[in-house]
């Protein structure tokens, strides 16, 4: 099923503009990203456990759905989801979708079963890079020809693990994938990277917290010799319930809606710690002239009614560049953003895609090998397609806000991860 289908709406989208501030507390669906990597947890733990408030979206029930087939049972029924373990004995088949962390987190657990495990994906998914797991994967002992989707994995029920090698400067999920599995392996895994810096990195930093809070050994040194090294010891992997913290990426469009309007939004339940790549929307906001503090509630974002430009690497935080750049093409003086070559293997090209889209609105865009620089023009209405890209859905939701008769293509990509996204926001704007 295309992400398109979990969405009945108008095609392309007419977004909504906002005419006068908005004033709006929001409550965000559970992060991606924690939930997907407690998944991939609990159904290689000791033993059964919960991960409470789990987005309940296609990739996280791809996710459930994968694990399920390969010997464990995920109950997904409640907002709640039971987690029991089991043996990875029989054939199965995964289904991708679109969804990254599942192509890339799936396979290195796969190998630990004594049954051939086929994947495959969506169209757009067999061009999104693989093949530097697989590659390491077969290093550690595991059969799995190839370098892309579709692709088999034969386990033997046990994978002796050991040290590899990878080049993971397109996708930080490389490594966070290795480390996952690593306990589960005879002799763990060393994994150690080579090549350009890896992007993303606070990805890779909830990796491993979320390993020690399971009692695994994780071994991440930030500096010095070792800074491109991350060492998993073998060992158990203990049940350990998670309350999944809201997904901090997904507040970027409802962040910039305060900044685009004038308004005030706060976002329920922002942690004051975290790992995710989203916390940083508190930096960039507030570089681009926006008032943006903590409050009881959440964390509240207040408009200027100014947008400044922005010079900034954006390499540990690429998937905010779709909602930043739609604010920069707003803003009243130059941006540059940089660092974000490899966000051209998302889910879809995503520097060529907001060129062209924001371009096709009249925005001044440059497009360079590693980023964008936006120069301040007037923009217009149009279609603003989103490439079954949920991110660029979401930039084109911004522009909407701040011009009349923006279209926005596949409103339903959306759905990736946040059910119902164009009600919700239609319902915060008003008419």
């Amino acid at each position: 099923m295309s992400d398109a289908q979990h969405d009945s709406w108008q095609d392309p989208w007419p977004a909504p503009r906002a005419g006068h501030p908005v004033d709006a507390v929001v409550s965000l669906p559970g992060s991606k990203s924690l939930t997907n990597r407690a998944l991939v947890l609990a159904a290689i733990a000791d033993g059964p456990s919960v991960v409470r408030r789990a987005l309940r979206s296609r990739d996280t029930l791809l996710m459930a759905a994968a694990l399920t087939a390969l010997g464990s049972t995920v109950d997904t029924s409640g907002d709640d989801w039971a987690v029991t373990p089991g043996a990875f004995t029989g054939d199965a088949t995964v289904d991708c979708g679109l969804a990254g962390t599942v192509m890339r987190f799936v396979p290195p657990i796969a190998g630990l079963s004594t049954g051939a495990v086929s994947f495959d994906g969506d169209p757009h998914m067999r061009k999104r890079p693989i093949g530097e797991i697989l590659g390491a994967l077969r290093g550690l002992g595991v059969d799995v020809p190839g370098d892309a989707l579709p692709f088999t994995v034969r386990g033997s029920g046990s994978v002796r693990g050991g040290t590899v090698v990878v080049d993971a400067s397109a996708s930080s999920q490389f490594i966070s994938a290795l480390l996952l599995a690593g306990a589960r392996y005879d002799e763990g895994v060393d994994v150690r990277h080579e090549g350009k810096p890896v992007p993303s990195l606070p990805h890779i930093d909830m990796t491993v917290a979320m390993l020690r809070e399971h009692g695994v050994e994780v071994d991440a040194p930030s500096s010095g010799a070792d800074a491109n090294r991350w060492t998993v010891a073998p060992g158990p992997i203990r049940a350990v319930d998670h309350v999944i913290e809201p997904d901090l990426s997904n507040a970027a469009p409802f962040l910039a809606l305060a900044a685009v309007s004038g308004g005030t939004v706060t976002v329920r339940d922002w942690p004051r710690s975290t790992t995710q790549a989203g916390d940083a929307l508190r930096e960039i906001l507030t570089t681009m002239g926006c008032e943006v503090g903590f409050t009881d509630e959440g964390l509240q974002v207040t408009g200027s009614g100014t947008l400044l430009g922005l010079d900034v690497d954006l390499h540990d935080v690429g998937e905010l560049t779709p909602a930043v750049a739609a604010l920069c093409a707003l803003a009243e003086g130059p941006s540059h953003l940089r660092g974000i070559g490899h966000i051209r293997g998302h889910e879809t090209d995503r520097l060529a895609a907001l060129a062209t889209e924001l371009g096709g609105l009249g925005a001044d865009v440059t497009e360079h090998p590693d980023g964008l620089s936006i120069n301040p023009a007037a923009l217009h209405g149009g279609v603003f397609h989103t490439y079954a890209d949920h991110r660029m859905a979401h930039a084109g939701v911004i522009i909407g806000a701040a011009v009349e008769d923006v279209l926005v293509e596949n409103i339903g990509t959306t759905g990736k991860t946040f059910p119902d996204f164009a009600g919700f926001w239609s319902g915060l704007i008003p008419s």
